[in-house]
């Protein structure tokens, strides 16, 4: 029986879009105007939270921690992508691509773990206004956000562990935008039944748990907020949620269809497409569906505007 010799793969060669050298230039552009909008609307939006003190709420205490991971989140991305763009093509070692994988799972977590926490934000607020300040006390919102800190890393460490503990070799191209464990599997030569186990649980212990989280607390919402007599009332509820539902639905629904489905075969532009948009363009969006759907929001921007003009004024 003749033997099959492997070349175990050291470094990995990331060529995402690199097939059409034509769309180097225009991508970096895009893709570097959103990661510089992304870093200045949440950073924006984490000092008018800091800065106002109608917005030292748990609500946007929750949403100055989500505008700093969708930093981080993005970063772990971005610059890399913009260089494999702009070099048409990237060689990573398997260390940093490891590493990659780690902060994009533990970063990911994080920010399903938020919005459910979020989720349950609302939940209180509407269907138990009375006991709200007794029940999101600091202590409560640094224990919950602590929570989705630890839960992030301890998810990030398994499932890194158990992705780079599989053989690569033969080719050594991903065609994917960042390190991610589907386009990984496609390269492992041993058995990744396990790692593909760990692609379900990681599913089922964290997006669908979240999502869950998610719909039952909008579930009571809907109900109290029908038993409201006054229309404004339950105009004003609605508002206030409706802009975490749309974060909600951008992030989830780009995940779910990434990882809640079968992985097999190449991977196609229509991932790829999808991949950018949980990646680049939720994080630079989320600062602006805040923002534009939030009346405090937008109150405490006026009000830091009109500061600021008047400070220009010689």
């Amino acid at each position: 029986m003749a033997e099959v010799n492997h070349t175990l793969v050291t470094e990995f060669f990331l060529v995402a879009f690199t097939e059409h050298p034509e769309w180097g230039l225009p991508l970096y552009l895009v893709f570097l105007s959103f990661y510089l909008t992304t870093l200045l609307g949440n950073a924006g939006m984490i000092l008018l939270i800091r800065k106002d003190r109608r917005l030292h709420t748990p609500m946007y205490f929750f949403l100055s921690h989500l505008a700093f991971v969708d930093i981080c989140y993005s970063s772990v991305i971005v610059p890399q992508m913009l260089a494999m763009l702009w070099e048409h093509g990237l060689a990573i070692s398997q260390a940093r691509c490891a590493a990659q994988f780690f902060l994009f799972t533990f970063f990911a977590s994080i920010d399903c773990y938020l919005l459910a926490i979020m989720a349950y934000d609302r939940y209180v607020a509407v269907c138990q206004p009375l006991l709200y300040i007794t029940i999101m006390t600091e202590k409560a919102r640094v224990g919950l956000v602590a929570g989705a800190y630890v839960a992030g890393f301890a998810s990030g460490f398994i499932r890194t562990v158990t992705a780079f503990t599989l053989s690569f070799c033969g080719n050594n191209e991903i065609d994917f935008i960042f390190c991610d464990l589907p386009p990984l599997l496609k390269l492992s030569c041993g058995d990744s039944y396990t790692q593909e186990v760990v692609i379900v649980v990681f599913a089922i212990f964290v997006m669908p748990a979240c999502i869950l989280v998610i719909l039952v607390s909008y579930l009571f919402i809907i109900v109290a907020v029908m038993r409201m007599r006054s229309a404004g009332g339950r105009a004003k509820t609605f508002s206030t949620c409706t802009s975490h539902l749309t974060a909600v639905a951008l992030f989830f629904g780009t995940l779910i269809f990434m990882y809640l489905r079968d992985n097999s075969g190449q991977s196609s532009e229509g991932d790829r497409v999808v991949s950018v948009l949980y990646t680049v363009v939720t994080p630079m969006l989320n600062p602006l569906i805040y923002s534009l759907r939030n009346k405090e929001v937008k109150e405490a921007v006026m009000k830091f505007l009109s500061r600021s003009k008047v400070s220009r004024r010689p």
